[in-house]
């Protein structure tokens, strides 16, 4: 494997970053500090969460925050306004002289961050977190349509993946379903990878991370993500419903979204409002307690390109009950750390949670078997897997350290 000889510049764009709650967001941020960490000069560009752009340093990570506008139906999401992105972006190149781009996404931001790029001669990483079916709600697409929105949106991200030098995805499904679009190049799979130190078993916590979400102590199934349609949180709510009369139960769910109160009607509808608990936005450095108040995780989206939130359950030892779908099935072993469910069916998924809620016995046997295969995901590994793309896209040993320009942390005009 190719190792760096000197710390590497690398600029990672992206559409969407935290504060915003979704797994591309996580990802880029964690692969931002994992690799300043690792001793590398980091510069993030993606949109202001506040609208007027910015640059500051979050640790040892330089964010440019771009000028962002709402998106249409979508008051909690923002992207970066077109007008000045790319000039922004140039300006950013010239003074940070990055040795390799890394893009999140084919949309506006990381698509004028590639563009840039190669007019520059930078390398360009791309890694697809793309799926169709994650956009139909948010974009308001009627069912009708969604079949023929869906192919030209492929078509387009097709077409933009063929421009960077090198294009990830996290796992082999989805490296599979990109090369099934029309995409005839090398596909790469690396895992988004998971801290298995910040989420580890922790038994002995339960109780007190039950008390810090106003939890009572009963079994509880957990879910971190956000509540829209994509999530199929109402077949999980269903399937509570189900299991109530066999098993004192609740469902906590931890992220905000667009389907909140269609979710709280659904459970008071079906008579579990008090087993059903809305935990909110759940802060980062808390997402550890939420895995550990839990005795299971279920999972019942059918859009999950590996699925980060199901990662950091079994890496803290939880069974994991999913649907059979993309890419979920890459991370449960039937009957081995867990159970797939029919994509929509409400009565398997309770079937399946009555088996994991089974026996503490039972329980343990399955989180322990989940922690073993998230170990294959140790986000060390998918760290030095990018250094070495990185360094081989470089195509010569880089040379000395050359100076970097201040970036001082206060507004600027875009």
């Amino acid at each position: 494997m190719a190792e760096p000889t000197r710390p590497l510049r690398v600029l990672i764009a992206t559409d969407t970053y935290p504060p915003d709650v979704n797994g591309a967001g996580y990802f880029a941020h964690r692969l931002a500090e994992g690799l300043a960490g690792r001793g590398h000069r980091v510069h993030v560009v993606c949109p202001s969460e506040v609208g007027d752009p910015y640059v500051t340093v979050d640790g040892a990570v330089t964010e440019h925050r771009l000028r962002s506008a709402r998106l249409p139906f979508q008051p909690s999401m923002r992207a970066a306004v077109p007008l000045g992105m790319g000039g922004h972006i140039a300006r950013l190149l010239r003074r940070f002289d990055p040795d390799v781009v890394h893009a999140q996404s084919h949309f506006t931001l990381s698509r004028s961050a590639m563009n840039r790029a190669r007019a520059e001669g930078i390398p360009v990483v791309l890694t697809n977190h793309f799926m169709p079916d994650n956009l139909y709600a948010h974009a308001r697409v009627p069912r009708p349509m969604q079949s023929a929105v869906g192919a030209l949106a492929w078509k387009d991200m097709v077409r933009v993946a063929g421009e960077a030098d090198h294009v990830t995805t996290p796992t082999p499904r989805a490296a599979g379903l990109l090369r099934e679009k029309g995409f005839a190049r090398e596909v790469e799979a690396v895992s988004c990878g998971i801290d298995l130190e910040r989420f580890h078993p922790r038994p002995r916590d339960r109780s007190a991370a039950r008390a810090r979400f106003g939890l009572p102590d009963r079994d509880t199934v957990v879910f971190v993500g956000r509540l829209d349609a994509e999530k199929r949180i109402d077949d999980t709510i269903r399937a509570l419903a189900r299991i109530l009369p066999e098993r004192d139960a609740q469902l906590a769910l931890a992220g905000i979204g667009a389907r909140e109160q269609e979710l709280r009607a659904l459970a008071a509808e079906l008579g579990v409002a008090d087993r059903v608990f809305f935990l909110g936005f759940v802060p980062d450095e808390d997402l550890p307690l939420v895995y550990a108040a839990g005795d299971a995780f279920a999972i019942a989206g059918v859009a999950e390109l590996q699925s980060i939130a199901t990662l950091e359950a079994m890496s803290t030892g939880l069974p994991v009950v999913a649907a059979d779908a993309m890419a979920l099935p890459h991370l449960v072993e039937v009957g081995r750390n867990g159970f797939l469910f029919p994509p929509g069916d409400p009565a398997s998924l309770a079937d399946r949670l009555l088996s994991v809620l089974g026996s503490e016995r039972t329980r343990r046997s399955l989180g322990a078997a989940s922690r073993e295969i998230a170990l294959r995901h140790d986000h060390h590994r998918s760290l030095e897997r990018f250094e070495s793309v990185y360094v081989r896209l470089q195509g010569a040993t880089p040379v000395p350290l050359r100076a970097e320009r201040e970036f001082s942390a206060r507004p600027v005009a875009v």
